[in-house]
């Protein structure tokens, strides 16, 4: 018969077990003590702790009956990670945009569930999360990694969704806090050289998309950005554009877009060069023309880019025209963003102050800018060195 005693602060009890596993015989120490009743059935819940010594045990069960003095006990949960992840995809994500609900739906499908689904939250501890983005890195020799980028964009996902789990009581902590994660190596920037830029200027002459990929480049605007323009935000008179919208596609539908916020939630407002304006004024003009030709087949849109009725342009479309003209001009690799690292960096030459530079891009801050473009602002400052020796040099040789 097992032997039994009250615990020290009267708050549970401790005994001394002996249980036979595979034809050995163990014997450990156990405490229970009661950790609340139970709503449905008015029974008391109870705890138990084990350890080798009776004196590990009694710590273990003095802690537990602090905490359930204190109302700082919570139960262990028995939700598992994947399960919880479920609820938290279908009913905390009300304000999250739709093609980001689709990433994390299919980082949680390939990734997460997979590796930590059948863990319960209140099991999840920091080692095995730490494990799992070390094997996203790291898979093995005959398979490569994930790139660091998007190990962080999973490691956010958990994150939030333990962050809810804490707000909801089912957790206490967040186990990801503590995980480390690999470092992002930044992609070097490729803004057009000036000499590629003056082919490309001359490649897009006449083109059907000219004046879109003229107001990216001398705006620095995103693809969705500009293929969500609309003519209530252009002030042509003043030369001011307002960007406070991106069209983007709709997850599972393939061909339908909609009208969203932009990435930061944050509308800016652009001064843009007389040149530029002169281009969307004469633009309008067709455009107008068009709209007589079509008569009842025109769509009141409102957008600025339109096809020949009136209707949105497709990002998608105007990306892979742009990687056709960039082909023939001998620059297969550019990417219709570098458009805007060029006006980026053209800005920067021209002498705009880093400030103005990261607000025509929306970025959240000038340190962010600065990150991005820091070579440009150091290739200017190396620039200066050598006008001011050359100065130097001429004034002391006089």
């Amino acid at each position: 018969m097992p032997n039994s005693k009250k615990s020290a602060n009267g708050g549970g009890s401790i005994r001394k077990k002996t249980v036979m596993k595979n034809g050995k015989e163990y014997t450990f120490w156990e405490g229970r003590v009661t950790v609340g009743i139970d709503p449905l059935t008015g029974r008391q819940k109870q705890k138990s702790v084990s350890g080798k010594i009776q004196k590990e045990v009694a710590q273990k069960l003095r802690q537990l009956t602090v905490d359930v003095d204190n109302g700082t006990y919570h139960e262990p949960c028995k939700m598992t990670v994947g399960e919880w992840l479920d609820i938290w995809l279908e009913q905390y994500l009300g304000s999250v945009k739709p093609m980001t609900i689709k990433n994390y739906k299919e980082h949680v499908k390939n990734h997460l569930k997979p590796a930590l689904g059948n863990i319960t939250l209140g099991a999840l501890k920091i080692g095995a999360i730490q494990a799992f983005y070390n094997r996203l890195s790291n898979p093995g020799d005959d398979a490569p990694g994930l790139s660091a980028k998007t190990v962080k964009c999973i490691h956010g996902i958990l994150h939030k969704a333990l962050q809810q789990a804490i707000s909801v009581g089912y957790l206490q902590t967040n186990p990801t806090e503590a995980c480390t994660l690999p470092r992002i190596e930044r992609k070097e920037i490729v803004p057009l050289e000036e000499s590629d830029m003056g082919k490309f200027l001359k490649a897009i002459r006449g083109h059907r998309f000219e004046a879109v990929y003229l107001t990216t480049l001398f705006t620095g605007m995103r693809r969705g950005a500009v293929c969500g323009l609309t003519w209530d935000c252009v002030d042509l008179a003043r030369r001011k554009i307002f960007i406070n919208k991106q069209l983007q596609g709709i997850p599972g539908k393939p061909g339908e877009f909609r009208l969203i916020s932009l990435k930061n939630n944050k509308g800016r407002t652009i001064t843009i060069a007389k040149s530029l304006a002169d281009v969307l004024e004469k633009y309008q003009a067709n455009q107008n023309k068009a709209k007589e030709q079509a008569g009842e087949l025109w769509q009141e849109t409102g957008f600025v880019f339109t096809n020949e009725i009136g209707d949105h342009l497709s990002p998608s479309t105007v990306y892979h025209q742009f990687k056709k003209i960039a082909a023939s001009i001998g620059l297969p690799e550019a990417r219709l963003h570098d458009l805007r690292h060029s006006y980026a960096v053209a800005s920067l030459r021209a002498g705009d102050d880093i400030k103005t530079v990261q607000s025509n891009l929306g970025h959240h801050t000038a340190a962010f800018t600065l990150d991005v473009y820091g070579h440009v602002t150091e290739e200017m400052k190396q620039e200066s060195a050598n006008r001011m020796d050359a100065f130097i040099k001429s004034v002391s040789s006089q």
